[in-house]
């Protein structure tokens, strides 16, 4: 495919924005990636789901894939990925069921587990049923983080650090999902892997992400000096296989096609833990994956370039 692709032949409908709380993020990652893509050949249009009207150009329109810049609720979570299996237009990223496991934190644990990739003890919990916060008190410890399950970008996450606080932090989580997952806190190195590809998916240059305040918050993720990423990591050549090889397994037990980025928490064992895995990673000045693509060798253009050519291959026409 490489050698007959012609971008200049391939109609991009670059989907940005969104009904999500990372509807912000969302614009900024389309306006990075259109300008890759039209540095690369590409004739590019920008629609917002958000907009009826837009959705009704992406329907009418003539488009031969669909470029996702969509973060969170409703762009990463398999509801805008089913949109385009309906009309049969090819998509970057991955399916409707990856997306829509991947995005729910409770359920991507199970299949880590069933990979072999280890993965923090948790609870999780729904909204209206009884809690019983000093049971999981006892069962994860005093040192916990509590997430909402279905959310992405560090929204609705807080880190408890005395068993007295976690009821609250459960409830503030609810405000942003029926389900949230405790998460047994693991002290340790942020690390992340991308994983490009789809049958021959290869993992990219590990990150280490040294947030300037202590946690990989929001802002650590999004502000220009919230955190540095060092790639290649500062680490050894096993655990470099570990997290890469990891990160692959994540990649094709959550049956992630085109791209996807694991994080992982590394304690002072040296042992890996997966936490979640992020199935449209952020396309921004200050993101992850691009970082990881130039240390491979892989300019931003080509990289947006491999995406589509993954796209057009896992997600072909009827």
């Amino acid at each position: 495919m490489a050698e007959t692709f012609d971008p200049k032949s391939c109609k991009v409908a670059l989907l940005a924005g969104g009904r999500s709380g990372e509807r912000e993020i969302s614009i900024t990652s389309g306006k990075g990636s259109r300008q890759a893509l039209e540095e690369a050949g590409f004739p590019v249009t920008t629609l917002d789901p958000a907009k009826k009207e837009d959705l009704v150009e992406l329907i009418n329109g003539d488009y031969d894939v669909a470029f996702l810049c969509t973060h969170g609720r409703y762009g990463e979570d398999g509801v805008l990925q089913g949109m385009l299996e309906l009309i049969d237009l090819p998509y970057t990223g991955s399916g409707v069921w990856a997306s829509a496991v991947a995005m729910d934190k409770s359920k991507a644990k199970l299949f880590y587990q069933r990979a072999g990739v280890d993965t923090p003890a948790s609870v999780t919990l729904r909204k209206g049923e009884p809690l019983d916060a000093a049971a999981i008190v006892e069962q994860l410890g005093e040192h916990s983080v509590v997430k909402a399950a279905c959310e992405g970008s560090t929204l609705g996450i807080y880190v408890v650090t005395q068993g007295s606080a976690l009821e609250d932090a459960i409830n503030q989580a609810f405000e942003f999902d029926n389900t949230v997952v405790v998460e047994q806190f693991v002290e340790g190195n942020e690390y992340t892997v991308a994983v490009l590809g789809n049958e021959d998916a290869q993992a990219l240059p590990v990150i280490n992400i040294v947030p300037a305040k202590g946690f990989y918050d929001f802002e650590a993720k999004y502000a220009p000096g919230g955190s540095e990423h060092i790639c290649p990591a500062p680490i050894s050549e096993e655990l470099t296989a570990t997290l890469q090889q990891n990160a692959v397994r994540a990649h094709k037990a959550l049956e992630c096609t085109g791209v996807s980025r694991t994080d992982f928490i590394v304690d002072a064992n040296g042992k890996a833990w997966a936490l979640e895995t992020n199935t449209l990673p952020g396309m921004t000045g200050t993101s992850l994956l691009p970082d990881a693509a130039r240390v491979a060798g892989m300019s931003f253009p080509q990289l947006c370039t491999k995406m589509v050519q993954d796209a057009l291959a896992a997600h072909p026409r009827a």
